[in-house]
């Protein structure tokens, strides 16, 4: 059996118990007394029974209307709770951000980024996943992910982009490295380098690699891989160990470990990446995914002007 009593009438009858008076409850709940008691006659209309005996001097509940107390009270309060919830999320107190984010960059501006935020907003949760581009927005447009934080997509319709950052490429070899012999410290190199020195190569598909391969047609330069690898870590790895030098983007430089790596950078014009917020198309964030975006702007602001 359905019965289709509000919440406005649950509160309306509560306050009348707790009064006991239809003109105080009526005050209180700042409507006039026949509106009050029209309130209330349609709640009894809808339950099937009476509330409340009225007489000259007082309001008292029928058994029914004790019966209905105590439910009242919980659906109220239970209600309310539930709004007051709801206000937390709609106003960024209260919710779950879903990011995902390339590899190369999740240590350098992602980690700092979500401590700081929730220094601010204790009561927002994140779930962060790493991948590579291809399958970044695979998880953007399936929903899995509210944003992504990424290299500027194909301009197909299906996400838009809001630019968060640019990020340079830079060479990065060994401090003895034959290609640092009688160049001064501040002084760009030459992507010919790579003519004369192994190169560790990110794999092939991956948004580093690329930009690379992308860098070296722009050239006219042919360039085979001396070794791939599928991450930051390992070609810092690979480097340090005398196998080669690389290209890597100056924001994963945090990822590199290793105290005998140094990074230069290579002659112009320079080649860089547009990083930003990717989500789909028509998509409406969360108030706590937007407000993390807005904080992330700002500290990559920061970053630019250090």
């Amino acid at each position: 059996m359905r019965i289709n009593v509000t919440v406005r009438q649950l509160h309306a009858f509560l306050e009348i118990a707790d009064e006991g008076n239809f003109s105080k409850a009526a005050a209180r709940l700042h409507v006039s007394q026949p509106a009050l008691s029209r309130t209330v006659r349609l709640t009894e209309d809808a339950l099937g029974a009476r509330l409340f005996d009225r007489n000259t001097h007082a309001v008292e509940l029928t058994p029914s209307g004790r019966e209905l107390l105590p439910i009242a009270r919980r659906i109220v309060s239970e209600f309310n709770e539930s709004m007051s919830d709801l206000a937390r999320f709609t106003e960024g107190r209260r919710g779950r951000v879903r990011v995902t984010i390339l590899p190369s960059m999740a240590q350098s501006i992602l980690s700092d980024g979500i401590a700081t935020f929730c220094a601010a907003h204790p009561d927002i949760e994140f779930l962060v996943t790493a991948a590579p581009a291809d399958s970044i927005l695979a998880s953007v447009e399936r929903g899995d992910m509210d944003v992504a934080i990424t290299v500027q997509p194909p301009p197909d319709g299906h996400f838009s982009f809001r630019h968060l950052l640019t990020d340079e490429f830079v060479l990065v070899c060994r401090a003895d490295d034959p290609v640092l012999h009688g160049v001064l410290a501040d002084s760009p190199l030459s992507w010919q380098v790579f003519d004369r020195r192994p190169y560790v190569a990110s794999t092939v598909g991956s948004s580093v690699r690329a930009a690379t391969d992308h860098a070296f047609m722009r050239r006219g330069m042919t360039v085979r891989p001396a070794h791939e690898t599928s991450t930051v870590q390992l070609a810092g790895a690979m480097i340090s160990a005398g196998l080669g030098v690389g290209v890597l983007p100056r924001i994963a430089l945090p990822l590199l470990s290793q105290s005998n790596l140094v990074s230069r950078r290579l002659e112009s014009p320079q080649e860089t990446r547009e990083i930003g917020f990717v989500t789909l198309q028509g998509r409406s964030l969360s108030t706590a995914s937007r407000l993390f975006c807005e904080h992330l702007e700002t500290l990559a602001l920061q970053m630019q002007l250090d």
